[in-house]
C-alpha cells in the first residue's frame, strides 16, 4: 500500500499535461506579482498566516497577541513553509537547523518529539497554535502539515506555564484557503526512505464559509543504519466555519502512526576501545526492536468579535498517545572492551492529556496610551501510565560484539520489572499580560501568570514512592522595546519560568519545582527596506532546584532539589528576502553553560549537548527570467562546535563539525516542482547528539529527489 501511494503521486506529477509550457501572455503578469508580494508582504501578513519567503514581519507565539516582530521586546525566529520546502525537510528538527542557535539533543531512538537545546538548556517544550503537544512521547507533527515553525527564546511561562527557561516552540498549522489547491508531492533517498504527501484544501460551500484542509502522508523504507526500518502515515485535517462576520470555529485533528525500532545509535561507554561506523546497529531488528508510536490530537478552535476592540478566543484540546513493542539497550561494557551486556525489553506507555483555553483581548487608550490587553484562564489534565518489563542485568547478559554485531539473538526471558507507574498531574492558571505604546517610539509588556500545579503520582512497584503534592508558581515578565529609528529597535525584558520536578524523594515525597530567571538586552533592525531583519541579544539565565544527588542516600539512588546551573551568551540571527530571487535565513549562538552549585559535581561542569558556538545559513536564489526562469540553487552551511555528551565531572566529547548541504529545484510550471538535493555533501562523520552513554550519529551524504504536482 505504501509503495502504491507513492507511485500514483509520481505517474501524477510526471504526466504529460503537466509538463505544457505556460501561456507566454501570463508571464509579465506573474513575474510581476511575484515581485510585489515580496514588498507588499508586512503589510499583508497575518501572524497566523502563510510568510512570504523566508523573512515573517508578525507572530503571535511570544505574546498570544498579533504583534509585529519589530515591536516584540524578545528573540524570536520564524522558519516558514517555504524553508521547509526549499530544504526538502521531513521533519521539524531539519527546518530547525536554519532557526539560529537550537541544537539537536536526545531524539530517543528515533521515537516521538525529539528534544533540543536553546540557550545552554535542553527543552522539549512544543505547542501547536498555542496548545501543548510534548505530553507523554509523542510524534512531532510532520513538516507537511507546518505553516510556520516559531521558536520563543527565553522563558515563555509568563504565557504558556510550566516550561524551561531556554525556549519555547510553537508550531503554527496549515489552515484552510478560499481558493480549491490540490497539491501531490514524493519524495526518495538514496538510503532506502520513501514518502508521498497530499496537500488538499479549499471552500466546502458555496460562499466559502466553510472550508477544509486536509494533509496525508505515508511513508517508509530503509535508512543509513543496518537493519533501522521504519513505517510513518499521518492524517491531519481542518475544517474551518466562519458563522458569521464575528465568529469563527476551527476544528483540527492529527492522527499519527510510527512504527520504528528504539535506535540508540552507538555506544561511548568507560573502557570502550573504539567508536564502531555510524551505520552499525547492535539494538536487534524486526519485531525483537519495534515500537508502535500511536498519536491522536484534535483541537476545538474558536474566534469571537464582541465589538471592534475586543474579541473572546481558546478552545479545546484532546491528546491520547501510546507508545508499545519491543526494543533493546545497553547493560554494561565487559573488561575486553567490545562486549556490551544488553537488555531485551517490554514497554507500554500511554497518555492522555485535555486543555482548555479561554483568552480576552482588547484594544484601548487610557491617559494617552495605546493598550493590548490580554487575559486568560487554562486548565489542563494530564494522565500518565507506564510499565517496562526487562529481561536480566549485568554485563554478561545477551551480549554482543559493539564492532562485528550478529544480529538475531533469541529472547531472553523478561525477568524485571523495571517500571510501573501511575501519575496524574492538573493545571489552574491565570494570566494577565498588557503591551502599552507610551510614546511612538517607547513600548513596554508587563505580564504575569499564576498557576496551581496538582501532581499525584503513584508507584505500583514500591507504595513508599507515592506522593500526591501541590505546588504554585507566579511567572512574571517585562520587557520595553524603544525605536531608535524607523527599522533599529533596542529591548530588554526579564522574565521567570517555572517547572515542576518528576520523581519522588528518599523520603517518599515529590520535589520543589525548577525555578529559572533571566535576563534579555538585544537590538532588532529591519534592513534593505526592511526585506532583512537581523537580530542581536545578550542575556543570562540561572535555574535552580535542579535535582542532584541526595548526599543523605549511601546508594546513590536519591536526589535532591538543590541544584544551580547558569547560561550567557549571545544570539544573532537573521531572516530576509532581500531581492525576488535570493532568500536567507540562519543565526550564530555563543553559550557558556555550566553547573554553579551541585552536591557531586565540580562548579565549572559543562552541560550536556551545549556547543559552545554555532552557526547555520541558508542561501537560494531563485531565477525569475530568462531561459533558468523557475530554477533554483542553494547551499546550506551548519557549524557546531565540541559538546559533553554527560553533564559529568567526567565525559565523552562529541567533536566540532561542519556540514554543507547544496539543494536545487525547478518549477517546471505552475503545476509542477521537481527537487534535487544532497545532504552532508563531504560525507562528514559527526555525533548529531547524545543521551547518557548513547550517541546518535549524522547521516551520511544523502541523495534526494522529490516531485509535486498542484491543480
Amino acid at each position: 500500500m505504501r509503495r502504491t501511494f507513492v507511485s500514483l503521486c509520481v505517474l501524477h506529477a510526471v504526466s504529460p499535461l503537466a509538463f505544457a509550457e505556460p501561456d507566454s501572455l501570463n508571464e509579465p503578469a506573474q513575474i510581476e506579482l511575484q515581485a510585489l508580494s515580496i514588498t507588499s508582504s508586512a503589510d499583508s501578513e497575518r501572524a497566523d498566516s502563510p510568510v512570504e519567503g523566508y523573512k515573517a514581519s508578525r507572530s503571535a507565539s511570544a505574546t498570544r497577541t498579533d504583534t509585529a516582530l519589530h515591536e516584540t521586546p524578545q528573540s524570536v525566529s520564524v522558519v516558514s513553509k517555504d524553508v521547509l520546502t526549499d530544504t526538502g525537510a521531513t521533519r521539524l528538527q531539519d527546518g530547525l537547523d536554519y532557526a539560529g542557535g537550537v541544537g539537536r539533543a536526545n531524539n530517543f531512538g528515533g521515537q516521538g518529539l525529539t528534544t533540543f537545546t536553546v540557550r545552554g538548556f535542553t527543552t522539549g517544550e512544543f505547542y501547536r497554535n498555542g496548545f501543548p503537544i510534548n505530553r507523554g512521547y509523542p510524534n512531532a507533527p510532520d513538516a507537511n502539515t507546518v505553516e510556520r515553525l516559531e521558536v520563543i527564546r527565553g522563558p515563555a511561562s509568563s504565557l504558556y506555564g510550566r516550561g524551561d527557561p531556554g525556549g519555547t516552540f510553537n508550531v503554527v498549522s496549515k489552515q484552510p484557503l478560499s481558493e480549491p489547491k490540490v497539491t501531490l508531492g514524493s519524495q526518495l533517498d538514496d538510503q532506502g526512505m520513501h514518502r508521498a504527501t497530499l496537500d488538499a484544501t479549499g471552500p466546502l460551500n458555496s460562499d466559502g464559509s466553510l472550508a477544509y484542509r486536509l494533509n496525508v502522508l505515508g511513508e517508509g523504507g530503509d535508512s543509513f543504519r543496518d537493519d533501522v526500518e521504519s513505517e510513518r502515515y499521518d492524517v491531519a485535517p481542518v475544517i474551518s466555519w466562519q458563522v458569521n462576520d464575528a465568529t469563527k470555529i476551527i476544528f483540527e485533528g492529527d492522527f499519527m502512526r510510527n512504527n520504528h525500532p528504539l535506535d540508540r545509535g552507538l555506544t561511548r561507554l568507560p573502557g570502550q576501545r573504539g567508536t564502531a561506523s555510524r551505520d552499525t546497529n547492535i539494538w536487534e531488528k524486526g519485531s525483537d526492536n519495534l515500537l508502535h508510536n500511536d498519536n491522536d490530537m484534535a483541537q476545538l478552535r474558536f474566534e469571537h468579535q464582541l465589538n471592534d476592540n475586543w474579541a473572546l478566543g481558546g478552545g479545546l484540546q484532546w491528546l491520547d498517545g501510546s507508545l508499545k513493542g519491543n526494543a533493546v539497550e545497553a547493560n554494561g561494557l565487559q573488561a575486553d572492551g567490545h562486549t556490551l551486556g544488553r537488555n531485551f525489553n517490554y514497554r507500554k506507555l500511554q497518555w492522555t492529556d485535555r486543555d482548555y483555553q479561554l483568552n480576552l483581548t482588547g484594544h484601548f487608550d487610557t491617559g494617552g496610551f495605546a493598550h493590548t490587553l490580554l487575559t486568560g484562564v487554562e486548565y489542563e489534565d494530564y494522565d500518565y501510565n507506564s510499565i517496562i518489563l526487562r529481561s536480566a542485568a549485568g554485563a554478561a547478559a545477551y551480549p554482543i560484539d559493539i564492532f562485528d554485531p550478529v544480529l538475531g539473538q533469541a529472547r531472553p526471558a523478561l525477568t524485571r520489572t523495571t517500571t510501573h507507574d501511575k501519575e496524574n498531574l492538573k493545571t489552574w492558571a491565570a494570566f494577565v499580560q498588557d503591551q502599552v505604546a507610551l510614546t511612538e517610539r517607547l513600548k513596554v509588556l508587563a505580564g504575569v501568570r499564576f498557576e496551581r500545579f496538582e501532581h499525584d503520582y503513584d508507584n505500583k512497584l514500591n507504595n513508599a514512592g507515592d506522593f500526591t503534592k501541590g505546588e504554585n508558581g507566579v511567572t512574571p515578565r517585562l520587557g520595553v522595546v524603544y525605536d531608535l529609528t524607523d527599522t533599529v529597535a533596542v529591548y530588554a525584558n526579564t522574565a521567570r519560568s517555572f517547572k515542576p520536578n518528576s520523581g519522588a524523594s528518599l523520603q517518599g515525597t515529590g520535589f520543589d519545582p525548577e525555578k529559572g530567571k533571566s535576563y534579555e538586552l538585544g537590538v532588532k533592525w529591519e534592513a534593505l527596506d526592511r526585506q532583512l531583519s537581523i537580530d542581536a541579544a545578550i542575556y543570562h539565565i540561572v535555574k535552580e532546584n535542579v535535582l542532584t544527588r541526595d548526599p543523605n542516600d549511601p546508594s546513590g539512588t536519591y536526589s535532591v532539589a538543590a541544584g544551580e546551573v547558569r547560561s550567557r551568551g549571545l544570539d544573532i540571527n537573521i531572516a530576509g528576502n532581500l531581492t525576488p530571487e535570493w532568500r536567507v535565513i540562519g543565526g550564530y549562538a555563543y553559550v557558556d553553560a555550566e553547573v554553579t552549585k551541585d552536591n557531586t559535581l565540580p562548579t565549572g561542569t559543562h552541560l550536556a549537548n551545549i556547543p559552545r558556538n554555532s552557526f547555520s545559513l541558508l542561501n537560494t536564489y531563485e531565477f525569475q527570467d530568462g531561459l533558468a526562469k523557475g530554477l533554483g540553487l542553494g547551499v546550506g552551511v551548519k557549524y557546531v562546535d565540541d559538546r559533553a555528551g554527560q553533564t559529568a565531572a567526567s565525559t565523552y566529547t562529541m567533536e566540532r563539525y561542519s556540514v554543507v548541504d547544496l539543494l536545487s529545484f525547478y518549477k517546471v510550471n505552475e503545476h509542477v516542482r521537481l527537487n534535487l538535493d544532497v545532504k552532508n555533501l563531504f560525507n562528514k562523520g559527526y555525533d548529531e547528539g547524545a543521551f547518557n552513554t548513547y550517541v546518535y550519529p549524522g547521516a551520511p551524504r544523502t541523495v534526494q529527489a522529490g516531485v509535486s504536482y498542484t491543480f
